[in-house]
């Protein structure tokens, strides 16, 4: 399962950097695309705003078929404060330009990926099967202070092959 959700944070974050390369955030130092997932990084009580932030919050597994079938849900976390020089007041422009942005990214054909193992020893390892993912949810829009957020789901499946059981 873990491959998986490296594959699909990995296909998300390349897809929002093509989409906007501006999209940035900085983290430990470090500038880059501004997807991040939440159990990869450091415990924060204020996540970076203009990111979106990653959360598996779901698994099932359908033993059935010739290989198991993982169903993972995923919760897409972002907000945002506007930009200060306008006085915070367009943060609702930033807010639809954030949710096109991920709608785009998901919605791109193919809405799949080949599966890989990132964290094998000789670098990005490809294994037999894809992930593919459903059309993204949109959650309610709610204003928290100067903030507003929003909280996307997307169902994300994958076959389990024999080496990660």
């Amino acid at each position: 399962m873990q491959r998986a959700k490296d594959t699909f944070y990995i296909t998300l974050r390349d897809r929002i950097a093509a989409l906007n390369p501006a999209r940035t955030v900085l983290v430990r130092g470090v500038v880059r695309p501004a997807v991040l997932v939440e159990e990869n990084e450091l415990a924060v009580d204020f996540p970076p705003l203009n990111a979106f932030r990653l959360r598996w919050t779901s698994l099932e597994v359908d033993s059935h078929g010739l290989l198991p079938l993982v169903k993972m849900r995923c919760e897409i976390r972002y907000a945002t404060a506007g930009n200060s020089g306008n006085g915070s007041m367009d943060r609702g422009r930033m807010m639809a330009a954030m949710d096109a942005e991920l709608a785009e990214a998901l919605r791109q054909i193919p809405q799949r990926a080949l599966k890989t193992d990132y964290a094998a020893f000789a670098g990005p390892q490809p294994e037999r099967t894809n992930i593919f993912w459903g059309d993204v949810q949109f959650g309610v829009l709610a204003a928290n202070g100067d903030q507003l957020e929003r909280t996307a789901t997307v169902d994300v499946y994958s076959y389990q092959e024999a080496e990660e059981r």
